[in-house]
C-alpha cells in the first residue's frame, strides 16, 4: 500500500470562489485523492484556507467586520461550500492556526541561522489617499514586459514575470484607485533566495517528470533577466503572523508580519498538525507524512494548483524548506493548470464575473459541475466554459451514456425477471469481446489517473460507459427475450454488474451517482476491480436491486438561455 500526500493551492479567505479556482486546484485533487483511495493506498489530503494579508483586511473591513471574525465566519462558508462539491480533505484548516504560527516563526528562525535572512531597507510604495504602504498586490499597473494592462505588483498574471512595484508602467492602487502614491523608507526582511539557485536548478532538473507547463515556469522564473532575486519575506499589515525568530522577537520587526506568500504554504504542514490535534493524534501521527526523519521518506508527495501560483511552489517555498536545513518533504509532482475562461471572457473574483461555487450549487447537483470541469481542465492549454457545452457535455456524456444505460437494463430487468439479478444464460462470444475491450480500457484508464492525466481520464471512462451502451444495444435483450429468455438473461445479468462496475470507476469523478448506482444494486462494496471478467461476476443471480431514480436531468434549452443571461455580468 503506498502513501500519498495531496495538497490543493489553499484559497483566499476573501469571498466564495469562482469555477476556475475550483478546476484549478482543489477538484483535480480531489479526484487523484479518491482515486488512489480507491485503489487501496494511504491518502492525506490537505486544505486550507488562506487567511493573512490585505486581501483579508480589505474583504473584512467592507464587510465592516473584525478581520479575525470575518476570516473565521468565511472559513466555515467555503468548507460548506467544499462539502457541497464533495471534496474529501482529510482536513481543511486554517493559515491564521496556532500550528501555522509556530511553524512560520520557527522557519523563519532556522533560515536566520543559515544565514539565509538579511534586513533591507528600502523604499516601497506608499498611498497617500489610503494612509499606508501598499503590498505588492494592490499596486497595478501595466506590465513593462508584455504590456499587460493589469499586472500586479509582485507579478504579471499575463506572463508570469516576477515584478517589483516600481516595475510597473502607471501604477495605481487598487484599495482607493489612487496615483497619487510615493516611495517611502522601511525595513524588511529578505529570503536569499538567489544564494540557492544552483540548489533549486539541480532539484528541478531532477523532476523529469513534471508537466511542461509546470517546469516551464519555474525555470523562467530562474533565469530571466537578472535570474532568481532575493524575495521580501514581511510586510506592514496589523494582521498576520507576528515576525519573530522562532520564539523570540526580531528586533527591528517589531509591529511587521510575515508575507503571506512566506506563511501560506508553510500552512500545508501545519494543516497536518491541526488534522494531527483535531482528532486526538500525536504528532508523530503528522510528522510520518511530512519529515522524512519520521517515516515520511516513502511518502508520495502531489500539489495541484493554478500556473499562477507555480513559482511560489517551485522556488520559494522549496527554498524555505531547504534552507531550513531540516528534513521536511519535498514535494515530489506539481500538477499544473491553465486558466479556465468564462464564455468569451475571463473568470474573476474581484470582477465577480463568472459562476461562482455556491451559484453553482444552488443551479444543479455537484456531479454535473464536477464533470464537465474535469472532462474540459485546463491542462495543455486554457479552456472555456461555455453554457452550450456545459449543457451537450451533460446531456450527452452523464444523461443520454450512463443514466441512460442505467435506466434501460434495471426496468427492463424489473418488467421482464423482477428486481433480482436474473439466473440462467451462459455468457458468448459478444460478453467475451466485451471483457476484453473493456480491460483494455480499464488499463489506459489507470495509466492516465496514475500519471494524472486528467481530460484523457475523463475520456476513457467516457468510452467505458459507451462500450457498455454498444454491446446492450448490439445484444438487444428485449428482442432475444421473445425467442431465448435465457440468453436476455446472461445479457441483463452482465449488464447489472456493469451498473456496479460504472459506479466503481466512476466515483472519483461523479461520487454521488457513483453511491445512488451502488445503492440501487444492492451493494456496499466498492473494492477496486483486479479484472473486468470478475469484477463482472461480482452480483450473482438472485442478488436484490432496486431501479434508481434518474441519475442524471437533462438541461433544456430554457434553461441554458436563462442562466446564460443570469450569469453575463457581475455575481448576484
Amino acid at each position: 500500500m503506498a502513501r500519498i500526500l495531496i495538497t490543493s493551492a489553499i484559497p483566499y479567505i476573501n469571498g466564495i470562489k469562482h469555477l476556475g479556482n475550483l478546476v484549478g486546484s482543489q477538484l483535480p485533487a480531489d479526484l487523484y485523492a479518491r482515486y488512489q483511495r480507491g485503489r487501496g493506498n494511504e491518502v492525506m489530503f490537505l486544505c486550507a484556507t488562506d487567511e493573512h494579508g490585505t486581501p483579508a483586511e480589505l474583504a473584512a473591513a467592507k464587510a465592516g467586520k473584525p478581520v479575525a471574525a470575518y476570516c473565521a465566519e468565511m472559513h466555515e462558508v467555503q468548507a460548506k461550500i467544499a462539502e457541497g462539491f464533495r471534496l474529501s480533505f482529510d482536513y481543511f484548516g486554517r493559515s491564521s492556526s496556532p500550528q501555522n504560527h509556530r511553524l512560520t516563526q520557527h522557519f523563519a528562525g532556522t533560515l536566520a541561522e543559515a544565514g539565509l535572512i538579511r534586513e533591507v531597507t528600502e523604499n516601497q510604495m506608499y498611498s497617500k489617499a489610503d494612509g499606508r504602504f501598499l503590498p505588492d498586490r494592490y499596486i497595478e499597473g501595466t506590465c513593462p514586459n508584455c504590456g499587460f494592462d493589469s499586472a500586479r505588483g509582485d507579478q504579471c498574471d499575463n506572463c508570469t514575470k516576477q515584478l517589483d512595484p516600481v516595475d510597473l508602467i502607471d501604477p495605481h492602487s487598487t484599495i482607493s484607485g489612487s496615483t497619487d502614491l510615493e516611495m517611502r523608507e522601511t525595513k524588511h526582511l529578505f529570503l536569499c533566495q538567489s544564494q540557492m539557485k544552483d540548489q533549486l536548478e539541480a532539484w528541478i532538473d531532477s523532476k523529469s517528470d513534471w508537466p511542461v507547463l509546470t517546469t516551464s515556469i519555474a525555470k523562467k522564473w530562474l533565469n530571466d533577466g537578472d535570474g532568481l532575486q532575493d524575495r521580501g519575506i514581511t510586510r506592514d499589515l496589523d494582521w498576520g503572523i507576528p515576525v519573530k525568530r522562532g520564539d523570540e522577537d526580531w528586533p527591528g520587526m517589531e509591529g511587521k508580519v510575515f508575507y503571506v506568500w512566506f506563511d501560506a504554504p508553510i500552512e500545508y504542514i501545519a494543516c497536518g498538525a491541526e488534522w494531527a490535534e483535531a482528532n486526538g493524534k500525536t504528532d508523530a501521527d503528522w510528522e510520518r507524512w511530512w519529515r522524512t526523519d519520521k517515516g515520511a521518506g516513502d511518502v508520495r508527495y502531489v500539489q495541484f494548483m493554478g500556473k499562477d501560483n507555480v513559482p511560489f511552489h517551485t522556488l520559494s517555498f522549496p527554498a524555505t524548506i531547504i534552507g531550513s536545513g531540516e528534513p521536511w518533504k519535498l514535494v515530489d509532482y506539481i500538477k499544473s493548470f491553465n486558466y479556465l475562461n468564462y464564455d468569451g471572457g475571463q473568470f474573476s473574483t474581484s470582477r465577480g464575473r463568472g459562476v461562482f461555487m455556491d451559484q453553482a450549487l444552488d443551479i444543479l447537483p455537484a456531479d454535473y459541475w464536477r464533470w464537465w470541469l474535469l472532462s474540459h481542465a485546463p491542462e495543455s492549454s486554457d479552456s472555456e466554459f461555455t453554457w452550450e457545452n456545459f449543457q451537450q457535455s451533460v446531456n450527452k456524456d452523464l444523461a443520454d451514456v450512463l443514466g441512460n444505460f442505467v435506466s434501460r437494463v434495471t426496468k427492463f430487468c424489473r418488467s421482464k425477471f423482477g428486481e433480482v439479478v436474473p439466473e440462467g444464460g451462459d455468457y458468448g462470444e459478444q460478453e467475451f469481446a466485451l471483457v476484453a475491450e473493456l480491460q483494455e480500457k480499464l488499463d489506459a484508464f489507470e495509466a492516465h489517473m496514475e500519471a494524472m492525466e486528467i481530460r484523457k481520464s475523463a475520456a476513457e471512462l467516457r468510452a467505458i460507459w459507451v462500450a457498455g451502451n454498444e454491446y446492450l444495444q448490439a445484444a438487444a435483450p428485449w428482442a432475444a427475450f421473445k425467442q431465448d429468455p435465457e440468453r436476455a438473461a446472461a445479457i441483463v445479468r452482465l449488464s447489472l454488474n456493469l451498473i456496479r462496475f460504472y459506479a466503481v470507476l466512476s466515483a472519483p469523478f461523479i461520487p454521488d451517482a457513483s453511491a445512488k448506482m451502488l445503492a440501487a444494486m444492492g451493494t456496499e462494496g466498492a473494492d477496486w476491480p483486479g479484472s473486468v471478467g470478475d469484477a463482472l461476476a461480482v452480483l450473482e443471480p438472485g442478488h436484490g436491486f432496486t431501479v434508481p431514480e434518474v441519475l442524471f436531468a437533462k438541461i433544456s434549452d430554457e434553461d441554458r438561455e436563462a442562466w446564460q443571461e443570469r450569469f453575463a455580468g457581475t455575481r448576484d
